[in-house]
């Protein structure tokens, strides 16, 4: 294999692990919030994100390439929707949600004198 082609390979395979884990973090970003702050930030439902972060992440996660060049039985393109839902929960979703799940009092105060 040629030195173009080893590279190109390995081009591939950092994209789609980096999908997987743009998947994965909205995934996990997503977990961590109320269900309240969703609603209230006039977005779908936690749940409705976690289902469709949940499809995002298995599919960027089988979309990786098999090692040792064997052929790609997944549809890799399918790789693209899933950085798209990741992309959209992460510009789109976190922002509204996150003024609604900070927590108020009752923990250590962090800064200040």
């Amino acid at each position: 294999m040629s030195i173009i082609g080893s590279l190109q390979i390995l081009l591939f395979l950092v994209f789609y692990v980096v999908i997987f884990g743009l998947s994965a973090w909205a995934l996990v970003d997503c977990l961590r919030r109320p269900a309240g702050a969703f609603t209230a930030a006039g977005k779908r439902t936690r749940t409705f994100w976690t289902w469709v972060l949940v499809a995002a992440t298995v599919v960027a996660f089988i979309s990786i390439p098999p090692p040792l060049g064997l052929p790609l039985r997944f549809p890799s393109m399918l790789a693209l929707a899933s950085a798209a839902a990741a992309i959209i929960y992460l510009v789109d979703v976190r922002p509204a949600v996150a003024p609604y799940s900070r927590r108020r009092g009752g923990g250590p105060s962090r800064g200040g004198w």
